[in-house]
Order: C-alpha cells, then sequence, then structure tokens
C-alpha cells in the first residue's frame, strides 16, 4: 500500500528555492522609479527646469504658513536665499520699477 500524497510531487521537486528579499529589492527598484518619475513631473508642471540648466536665472519667491517669505534666487550654478523681513531700510537707491498687486493676490513686478 502505498501513500500517494505522502510522495513529494515532480513540480515541487524542480522548483528553485524562493528567495523572500528578492521581492523586496524589486520594490526598491520599482519606488526609485517612481520617485524619479514624480520629480521630473513637478519639475515640468512648476516649469522648473530653468533650475537644472546652469546658464539660466530664476527667482522663486515663496511664503510659509507664518507670513515668512524668502526669495529664492539662481544665476548659472550659485544659488540666493533671501528671507524678507517687515523692518524698514533708509539710503539712497535708483527706482528699479513698480510692483501691482492683483485682486486675486498675485503680485506683478514692471521694470521701469
Amino acid at each position: 500500500m502505498s501513500l500517494k500524497f505522502m510522495r513529494k510531487s515532480t513540480l515541487t521537486s524542480h522548483r528553485e528555492d524562493i528567495d523572500p528579499l528578492a521581492g523586496i529589492a524589486n520594490l526598491f527598484d520599482a519606488s526609485i522609479v517612481v520617485i524619479v518619475s514624480m520629480m521630473i513631473a513637478l519639475f515640468t508642471t512648476f516649469n522648473l527646469l530653468g533650475l537644472m540648466d546652469e546658464k539660466s536665472q530664476v527667482t522663486i519667491t515663496t511664503k510659509n504658513a507664518q507670513g515668512e517669505m524668502q526669495i529664492v534666487t539662481k544665476q548659472g550654478a550659485e544659488i540666493k536665499v533671501q528671507k524678507v523681513t517687515k523692518t524698514e531700510l533708509s539710503g539712497e537707491g535708483v527706482r528699479l520699477g513698480t510692483a501691482f498687486q492683483l485682486d486675486d493676490g498675485r503680485v506683478v513686478y514692471v521694470p521701469d
């Protein structure tokens, strides 16, 4: 009397050992692809591809939840971050242009 259910099937005897870390490595690779594609999508959505170009000049103004403003300026390979304060300054200078605030809150700078 033979017990057929006790024998190993031919499918399992020829099957390779399964590496549990192989699935995690594949997930890591997939996540890297997703992250890079998200970065490219954000750069193209916000027209920030100029940040990658060495010869470009980009100025970005940001305002956080506390109302503090920062001006990020990129000229060539140099990037400067300036914080805008509410303190008044005095001195002599040259008029560069006029800034207008639109109804929706945006500010437009018009050089002279």
